[in-house]
């Protein structure tokens, strides 16, 4: 039987070899699936929170889970601590190196404070001590959008060392890693941190932005297809493959047995 082949003494180590690969395919697939649901998952997370009306960041909203709210537009007043400001490295604007400004936001009527991504000003600014010029003194009310922390690098980016003995503090960062950048600062600070919106009215250093969101479900569902397709077609192919060679082998072996016309001569009959 055509099904019993596959398994024969000639055929069980390569079939073997092939359930192997189209397993892997399989499994190949099935994790584009997975990759295809989280991202449904996390477009329905950010488009809920895109749709939530703005959230005031008073003293009453501390006990909200606010991890769960990434990506909801944020208004709050307060005072900035410049003194307990840092960088987060490596940020662009228009090709130019810099850095964005985070700065502590003492939450009005509050002990706690929020950490604000105010924007992008130039490296050699960084690089020069001379950040006091983008201070903004007073009572300021911010508009902008919540954002999680960041726990570990994304592939190929840095992580932030830690402290060597003696130090007290890490003014420059890769991440924003806020249960790290907490323990430096002398007061509660909030498990999220705001990322500040443009505003029309605002044409100074910093240069605020957003995240550019891609709420598709990207090439997932296409890459998957293929995967499955491709165990099918090599399954198939396979099966085709044996039928071939046993086919030939057995005419091979056909055509052998046949006695020859010099044979048929060489002993007539009577």
């Amino acid at each position: 039987m055509m099904l019993l082949r596959p398994f024969s003494r000639r055929w069980w180590k390569t079939t073997l070899l092939v359930i192997l690969a189209m397993g892997v395919m399989a499994r190949l697939g099935i994790w584009q699936l997975d990759r295809l649901a989280q991202r449904r998952a996390f477009n329905a997370r950010v488009e809920a929170q895109l749709d939530a009306p703005p959230l005031t960041l008073t003293e009453n909203a501390f006990g909200l889970d606010l991890t769960a709210m990434e990506y909801r537009s944020v208004a709050v007043e307060g005072e900035y601590d410049p003194s307990q400001q840092i960088v987060l490295r490596n940020q662009a604007w228009v090709n130019r190196y810099g850095v964005h400004l985070l700065t502590p936001l003492r939450i009005k009527d509050s002990d706690t404070a929020v950490l604000v991504d105010r924007g992008w000003v130039p490296g050699e600014d960084f690089e020069s001590g001379t950040l006091d010029q983008y201070n903004e003194p007073g009572v300021v009310e911010v508009q902008g959008m919540l954002r999680d922390s960041q726990i570990r690098p994304d592939f190929g980016r840095r992580a932030d060392p830690t402290l060597a003995p003696g130090e007290q503090r890490l003014d420059a960062w890769y991440l924003v890693n806020l249960d790290r950048i907490a323990e430096q600062i002398p007061y509660p600070l909030l498990p999220v941190y705001i990322q500040q919106a443009p505003d029309p009215d605002w044409t100074d250093l910093p240069y605020r932005s957003l995240p550019e969101l891609e709420l598709t479900e990207g090439p997932h569902l296409g890459y998957a297809l293929q995967w499955f397709a491709f165990a099918l077609i090599l399954g198939v192919g396979y099966l085709y493959f044996i039928r071939k060679e046993e086919s030939n082998a057995e005419s091979a072996q056909a055509l052998k047995a046949r006695p020859s016309k010099k044979m048929v001569k060489a002993n007539p009959k009577g």
